[in-house]
């Protein structure tokens, strides 16, 4: 969860409107594309940011790159802009995110590979792990990492289950030491 107070009353807001209107999965995925948008395009925030512009030239902006998304998404850029904290959307973003999650019993996961992982992996370490964390299931990020040699690292939150190889090497050279 973000540290924005601000963020976070926006994101109860838009989730609140959105469990209202039964959109909440329609406006999490467009909420996952604009984060996708704004960490990939630095200067497409740095414009909305940017005092040269008016805020009516600015929504113009929104409304012709964000065509088709959800109007609740839309609205909330607008008052974010409208109320010059357009910077809180990332923020906004990982807050809602959560709030979902927490509604429909699903964690955020990432899990470290040496190799991209199948459907029906993602499926059992998620069928695993979920239990453990007290959710229905996770929602898996697979990150390749070759440092791991083999096996897997699976966080969620600020937990942490490895169980690489190069973890087993780095316990048995611990033991070896003492």
């Amino acid at each position: 969860m973000s540290q924005s107070v601000i963020a976070k009353r926006y994101a109860v807001a838009l989730f609140e409107a959105a469990q209202e209107k039964q959109q909440t999965l329609s406006v999490q995925t467009d909420l996952k594309e604009m984060k996708k948008v704004f960490a990939g395009d630095k200067q497409f925030g740095e414009l909305l940011i940017s005092p040269k512009f008016s805020t009516e030239k600015k929504k113009e902006l929104i409304g012709q790159f964000f065509n088709g998304a959800n109007q609740l998404v839309l609205n909330t850029l607008y008052v974010l802009l409208d109320a010059g904290r357009i910077e809180e959307i990332g923020n906004l973003i990982e807050d809602f995110q959560e709030l979902a999650n927490e509604a429909s019993g699903v964690a955020e996961a990432k899990v470290y590979s040496t190799r991209l992982l199948s459907e029906e992996e993602s499926t059992a370490i998620s069928t695993a792990f979920a239990h453990k964390v007290g959710k229905q299931s996770l929602h898996i990020e697979n990150i390749i990492d070759p440092s791991l040699i083999g096996g897997i690292r699976l966080q969620i939150g600020n937990q942490i289950y490895d169980s690489s190889v190069s973890a087993k090497l780095a316990r048995l050279e611990r033991q070896l030491i003492n």
